[in-house]
């Protein structure tokens, strides 16, 4: 004998946990796919920043003595970070990706704002993130509309 007693099955209790999982899940997925297009755009951004940084830094440092050969070499530092996201910066000022304009890019190199003497090469991407953005959109999870960044040097 096993000395207990069976208690009979409840049948008010059948499927609860089936109904509890049908309510827990549209917000878990919204979570996951949240923290999955948030990684994606941040991810991005890096690659935004270090490409305006190393850019910027290249014009700044290219040993050509002239000006379309630092902004060239700013294009081609920034192309080179960018590649990875399938994104470039033409001649003309603008990103592309997969031939589709997707944004701007900009460099200049003018006088330093804090130092009028000395000159400053300036790179400037800004990227339309709510029209092309990497990874489908999905309800309720707000993402930003572009994103910016404006790096700026030194030229030696």
């Amino acid at each position: 004998m096993s000395g207990g007693v069976a208690r009979p099955a409840r049948r008010g209790e059948r499927g609860a946990a089936a109904v509890e999982f049908a309510l827990v899940v549209p917000f878990l997925l919204l979570l996951v796919f949240g923290i999955i297009s948030y990684g994606f755009m941040l991810s991005f951004r890096q690659g935004v920043s270090q490409g305006a940084a190393e850019g910027a830094r290249a014009a700044a440092v290219s040993p050509a003595g002239d000006d379309a050969d630092r902004l060239a070499a700013a294009r081609d530092a920034l192309n080179d970070s960018l590649d990875t996201y399938g994104v470039t910066c033409d001649a003309s000022g603008v990103l592309l990706r997969g031939g589709t304009s997707v944004g701007t890019c900009a460099v200049t190199i003018a006088a330093c704002a804090n130092d009028g003497g000395a000159q400053c090469a300036s790179l400037t991407v800004d990227y339309l993130y709510d029209d092309h953005p990497l990874v489908p959109g999905f309800p309720l999870v707000p993402l930003p509309d572009h994103l910016d960044y404006t790096a700026v040097a030194r030229v030696s």
